[in-house]
């Protein structure tokens, strides 16, 4: 399991239960911010700036009504969805497996003993502690992180050789040690200061420590694991575009905050998305998506991702997550102590203040926040849903059949991310982050609100 299911909507204070932020970590768009992909992958393929390939020459020119597949790849993307939706929740009852085993072989209060062994400071302990801790659970769920990069690469969606793919697992396992003794150790001295509303303390602890995190996300995280270059020396003439949509948008998002990112290393999928705040806000999209698109299918990606900045989603999502975190920090706080009181002797676990209870805080912290993945799921497909609309109507009489183009875009995202056409309900209502493909090509098909003379919700001009 990855951790990320502990708070998924405030995923920059996971690193209090192992920052999962590598490159083969499903994707939960919160320290990226907000994606036009259905989900993040692990890097796209790159031809050269402004090549809009035969094949996206050739779809540009198509006209789109639904969104199809050809029966080959029909069966494909949907034989790749129902193994994911399978995986989602096999990822998560072995993930509960994972925590369960090391509360059974006592394996927390070993790793106690020897950090208390090791040195009386309780920094110190934290250093020694919580290595061991993330390291079990990482390892143990090593295989699983495998078998879902085999499975991208079987399907076409990954080129990444397993060389990088190991280093980039090195380099969030770095990550996520250094962000979890930090985050383990304020966690604990807060619950020794106040043991009853240790909760709330360190929810607030959390709230600046977490916006540090996505401010210096694209700063410093990202530059870890893909290229980063202007978009502006790779393709002056989509900038061109894209600047006379930014202008229309009324927001001030200049050249130098408009990013190329080089995932064609490891990835063949396309996306694009916004993340940061303040000095270090910026839209990025991916060279893949250059290559596959032509440039009024990547200004509507664009303003897709200017609604997110205009609609101001950024600041509500960590806002929502702020809130889901104090809920599930509660609730964790309400059933840890009933949890020890039945099984804490058995476990060898003194009291909520042992350094050995994480595993349990944890366990609990999944549990609520798998249950509440419904809602999470439901309030991102909002935001998104929110940001096709804003894109249609800022991208309206600037691109020529702009419902059209937008159409065209989604097809193309689908064809080569391999949307299913017909996911299963339930795997939607839990999981995905995006309204479907289908849904979304609708949507711009059917939304025309000048129609009558009338103007857009958003943009109206």
């Amino acid at each position: 399991m990855k951790l990320t299911w502990v708070l998924p909507t405030m995923a920059a204070v996971i690193g209090l239960v192992v920052i999962s932020v590598s490159a083969g970590a499903p994707a939960r768009n919160v320290l990226r911010g907000f994606s036009f992909a259905q989900q993040e992958s692990q890097t796209p393929p790159t031809p050269a700036p402004n090549q809009t390939g035969s094949s996206a020459q050739s779809q540009a020119q198509q006209i789109v009504t639904e969104y199809t597949l050809p029966p080959a790849l029909y069966q494909k993307a949907h034989h790749l969805r129902e193994i994911r939706f399978r995986l989602a929740i096999i990822d998560f009852l072995y993930g509960v497996f994972v925590l369960w085993l090391i509360l059974q072989l006592k394996l927390a209060p070993k790793f106690r003993d020897w950090a208390k062994g090791a040195a009386a400071n309780r920094f110190v302990q934290a250093m020694i502690f919580a290595p061991l801790l993330i390291l079990t659970v990482d390892v143990l769920t090593l295989p699983a992180d495998i078998y879902e990069n085999w499975l991208d690469r079987a399907y076409g969606l990954s080129v990444q050789s397993w060389g990088s793919w190991a280093s980039d697992w090195t380099k969030s396992e770095l990550l996520s040690v250094i962000g979890g003794i930090i985050l383990i150790y304020i966690l604990y001295l807060v619950i020794r200061k106040s043991p009853r509303r240790w909760w709330f303390y360190f929810w607030l602890v959390s709230l600046p420590l977490g916006l540090l995190l996505v401010f210096a996300q694209p700063l410093v995280i990202d530059p870890m694991f893909h290229k980063f270059e202007p978009l502006e020396q790779k393709d002056p003439a989509l900038v061109a575009s894209l600047e006379e949509m930014v202008h229309r948008s009324g927001e001030n998002i200049p050249p130098d905050r408009m990013f190329w990112m080089g995932a064609s290393e490891k990835s063949t999928e396309l996306n694009a998305y916004v993340t940061g705040f303040g000095a270090s806000k910026r839209i990025v999209v991916w060279d893949t998506t250059i290559a596959k698109m032509n440039t009024p299918q990547i200004v509507f990606v664009a303003g897709h991702e200017m609604g997110h900045y205009v609609l101001h989603h950024i600041p509500k999502g960590i806002v929502l997550g702020a809130i889901f975190f104090l809920i599930v920090f509660y609730l964790g706080y309400r059933s840890m102590g009933w949890a020890l009181g039945r099984w804490g002797d058995r476990w060898e676990i003194s009291g909520t203040d042992d350094w050995a209870s994480l595993p349990v805080l944890l366990l609990l912290l999944s549990i609520f926040s798998f249950v509440a993945n419904p809602i999470t799921s439901a309030a991102s497909r909002y935001f998104e849903h929110q940001a096709d609309q804003y894109g249609l109507e800022v991208t309206h009489e600037l691109t020529p059949d702009s419902g059209e183009v937008a159409a065209q875009s989604f097809q193309i995202l689908g064809e080569v991310d391999l949307s299913d056409p017909k996911p299963n309900p339930v795997d939607v209502w839990l999981f995905y982050s995006h309204p479907t493909i289908p849904d979304r090509i609708r949507f711009a098909l059917a939304y025309n609100p000048w129609a009558n003379g009338g103007h857009g919700e958003f943009v109206q001009h």
